[in-house]
């Protein structure tokens, strides 16, 4: 019986052996899916744009709308509802993909050469690309209209390196799980809507009633998009305390979802 290695350090071995790989597969699954299509590769250029437009004539000339605590500005709303729904999509893509990761390549589980915990990998690295790429029309919306950029979005990619580990943790989680049991597709999907609308994507953290608030910070989505925010639109360092807390959890996550799937992967062939 093949043994499958659950360790962190074989993790890191597998991901740096087959780095290659994984970057090849994953710039074919980002670009795959507009194959074909008269825009082709504009399409991960042209969705934020438009939605961005929609959200800023939305929210600014409609609704009026005013971030709680923010300036009076009517283009802020949009960039900060925009900053949170970038870090939310990243959580979405990898949550609604998960549970069916392993069943879409059937084909590689019997195939005991290929390494089939990089697939959460490839899945991330190509929702990572949608998101850098959404960032980026932020961004330069961001300088042109809403004041400038600060310094502190340098910070964005180690407030998100531990929402990312979340997210791989998660990915073969569920990927495992989706093998037998069939419903977590759905499941995941309706929790994935029920979180847009628990997280802090279309209101501040401090809007929720104080005594309510240490539930609110159960949900995961909390902090990458509430520091997100901080650093790239309020001009704030992290909170880094809170930083290392969120990062030994996500630590902790990566490692358990990623031993669970090494140690249900021997019956994946079977259930396939």
């Amino acid at each position: 019986m093949t043994h499958y290695p659950a360790s962190p350090l074989h993790l890191l071995r597998t991901l740096w052996r087959h780095r290659q790989l994984i970057a090849d597969m994953a710039w074919r699954d980002a670009l795959g899916r507009y194959r074909g299509s008269a825009l082709g590769v504009l399409w991960p250029l042209v969705t934020p744009i438009v939605m961005l437009s929609i959200y800023t004539f939305v929210f600014s000339e409609i609704f009026q709308a005013r971030w709680h605590g923010g300036s009076s500005s009517k283009l802020e709303f949009a960039i900060v509802l925009f900053a949170g729904l970038i870090v939310f999509n990243l959580f979405a893509e990898m949550a609604t993909r998960a549970p069916g990761l392993v069943i879409a390549n059937a084909n590689f589980v019997k195939k005991v050469v290929f390494p089939l915990e990089i697939l959460a990998c490839v899945s991330l690295l190509s929702a990572l690309f949608h998101a850098v790429i959404s960032l980026a029309v932020l961004l330069v919306f961001q300088a042109l209209v809403g004041g400038g950029v600060p310094l502190t979005a340098l910070w964005l990619p180690l407030v998100l390196a531990p929402l990312l580990l979340f997210c791989l943790g998660m990915s073969w989680l569920l990927s495992a799980l989706g093998v037998y049991l069939r419903d977590v597709g759905q499941t995941v999907g309706l929790a994935v809507t029920g979180l847009m609308f628990l997280s802090p994507v279309f209101f501040p953290l401090s809007s929720i009633p104080a005594s309510w608030r240490w539930v609110a910070r159960l949900n995961p989505l909390v902090f990458p998009i509430e520091q997100a925010r901080s650093v790239l639109i309020w001009g704030s360092a992290p909170d880094w305390r809170e930083w290392c807390l969120y990062t030994l959890a996500a630590l902790l996550l990566a490692w358990l979802g990623f031993a669970c799937f090494q140690k249900t992967r021997r019956g994946f062939a079977d259930v396939l």
